[in-house]
């Protein structure tokens, strides 16, 4: 229920000004500060002038409690409507309404009511509002010369407040203007930094992309450097290979048997070492052939463990796991290589416990862990065993073979086959190589089984021409055919080849793929076109170029005399 301060009726300007004396002294009673007292005597005087301009007013001021405070308020009602809009600086209401925010105006314009909170401070206790009546009654009979002394003096500190602010605010602009100019010299200095750093940039990328070319043609060369060393070498190392097969099945005394076979063991050492530097080279250059198509993963891991556990030192367990049924679809030849590889570097140097390989589905891709009781690495040199070359020295090295390239290998090959390969290892505790495949798509069939068929034995080959520059190796194969072919002739070019046949045709043709000016391919398409009833079949020391398809081809490296009579039968059958 409000509490009433003052009831008072404006009929004159003296009246408006008692009621602005009268406020004044209400708000400053009450704890409103200085600006709040004026801002609300304002507001009542601007109303009340409002009011008598055109007739009277009646006022009433009170005191309303409530939570969290209490609130002041007036009510001026006037005989006729007031008027709520237009310019401020005309007064009345409108400038009220800057003045106080609490300012209402009922529908029919002649009541207005005005609210200000109280600060929380603030006594509205009946003892503290009788006295504030009191006194706003002293203040209300004031006349009008005190009035305007007061109102003077309101003036004098609020222009002294002005003063104040407008020298603070000068202060503020000069210590603006001061930081303004100091950002602007910053900034000036960092975009010439900036620029500077820009400039190191570009030109550091440049060098960068310089050393990118000439680390790309770098490996370019080295690639194509060992390709070309690795067929060189190969020609000679397959003579010696074939050689020694020769000599293997003639009659020799036991010394020189073990001889022969000493020969053959390091000939055919130096060949897996240059099969391996060209297959990391390939793996490197981005030239790895993937032919992707579906593998039985179990049957894979069946078939590693049969042709490792030969080299399993004694006492080591290998072991193998697979769940039944689980496939993948990638190289079945390249991830062949890259677990045969992690599974012999497990083998070599683990001289207790087991091995295991283990393999199982991890969402969409299929994991491969092979796990080993060995020696393990140190972890100072767990990375550096990817690098070429590298072989941490352990007390099993002597015992073992290796030429630092197998993990190397593997690790790219996974790469290419869109994998990864990471290890773990705790020295003594073992190791454990972690390959993670996804499937591929597939883009083409797999290439046919070229294994010897039983059936085609006990058939002559009559006719055969060898053709190859390598004489060497030229004359074991026809060493190896002597047996079997009723006539073997040897030619070293496609000229020479092509003269043999006019003299008489051959029943087959065993061609070497790269030969001197016409290439051993040319050749093929000639021999099938003047002579179409001779068969033909294409050999190569290097892997075979991807113009061979689907054409009789084999690697001599793995030509041996089953091999070689074997297809050789083959195709004069197809004929």
């Amino acid at each position: 229920m409000s509490t009433t301060l003052l009831v008072t009726q404006l009929r004159s300007d003296p009246d408006v000004i008692a009621l602005r004396r009268a406020g004044r002294e209400i708000c400053r009673r009450l704890g409103l500060d200085t600006q709040d007292q004026v801002r609300v005597a304002t507001a009542l005087s601007e109303i009340g002038r409002s009011a008598v301009a055109s007739g009277t007013a009646d006022v009433v001021v009170g005191v309303l409690p409530g939570l969290p405070h209490a609130t002041l308020r007036a009510e001026i009602v006037a005989g006729t409507p007031f008027l709520v809009e237009g310019d401020s600086s005309d007064g009345g209401v409108p400038a009220a309404r800057r003045l106080v925010r609490g300012l209402e105006v009922d529908p029919t314009g002649t009541r207005v009511l005005l609210t200000k909170p109280l600060p929380a401070t603030a006594r509205t206790d009946e003892v503290t509002l009788a006295a504030v009546r009191r006194s706003t009654a002293a203040a209300h009979v004031a006349d009008a010369a005190d009035e305007l002394r007061v109102q003077n003096a309101e003036l004098v500190r609020t222009l002294d407040e002005l003063t104040r602010q407008q020298e603070e605010q000068r202060r503020l602009n000069v210590e603006l203007e001061e930081t303004n100019r100091g950002v602007l010299a910053m900034y000036d200095q960092l975009s010439s930094e900036l620029e500077e750093t820009n400039t190191g940039v570009v030109a550091l990328y440049a060098e960068l992309d310089e050393r990118g070319r000439e680390l790309a043609a770098a490996n370019e060369a080295k690639t194509r450097f060992l390709r070309n060393v690795s067929h060189e070498l190969r020609s000679p190392v397959n003579s010696i290979l074939g050689l020694t097969s020769l000599l293997a099945d003639s009659h020799l005394d036991a010394e020189q048997t073990q001889q022969v076979g000493f020969l053959r063991e390091s000939a055919g050492t130096l060949l897996t070492l240059v099969d391996e530097l060209l297959d990391l080279a390939r793996a490197e250059a981005g030239h790895e052939d993937v032919a992707p198509g579906p593998v039985d993963v179990a049957e894979l891991l069946d078939e590693l463990h049969g042709t490792t556990l030969p080299v399993v030192r004694p006492g080591v367990v290998l072991r193998t796991a697979a769940a039944p049924g689980l496939a993948l679809v990638t190289d079945r030849r390249l991830l062949s290589r890259v677990l045969r590889n992690l599974l012999t570097n497990a083998v070599k140097f683990t001289d207790a416990g087991e091995v295991v390989l283990r393999a199982e589905a991890e969402g969409e891709v299929v994991r491969f862990d092979v796990r080993d009781t060995g020696l393990g690495i140190p972890a100072d040199q767990l990375d550096a065993v990817f690098e070429e070359f590298v072989q941490v020295p352990n007390r099993l090295q002597p015992t073992v073979r290796g030429t630092g390239l197998g993990l190397p290998y593997a690790r790219r090959t996974s790469e290419a086959l869109g994998g990864t390969l990471v290890a773990t290892s705790r020295p003594g505790a073992g190791s454990v190589f972690t390959l993670r495949l996804p499937s591929l798509s597939v883009d083409a069939e797999p290439p046919g089984d070229a294994r010897p068929d039983p059936d085609d034995a006990d058939q002559d080959l009559g006719h055969v021409l060898v053709v190859d520059d390598d004489r060497a190796y030229a004359a074991v194969v026809a060493a190896m055919l002597r047996d079997d072919a009723a006539r073997v002739s040897v030619a070293h070019d496609a000229s020479h080849a092509l003269a043999l046949l006019h003299d008489g045709a051959a029943d087959v043709a065993l061609l070497d793929v790269y030969l001197p000016g016409t290439d051993g391919l040319t050749l093929r398409s000639t021999i099938q076109s003047l002579y179409p009833a001779t068969a033909t079949v294409l050999m190569s020391s290097a892997p075979a170029p991807a113009e061979v398809g689907g054409m009789p081809f084999l690697a001599k490296s793995s030509i041996d005399r089953d091999v070689l009579v074997a297809a050789l039968r083959r195709e004069v059958r197809a004929r």
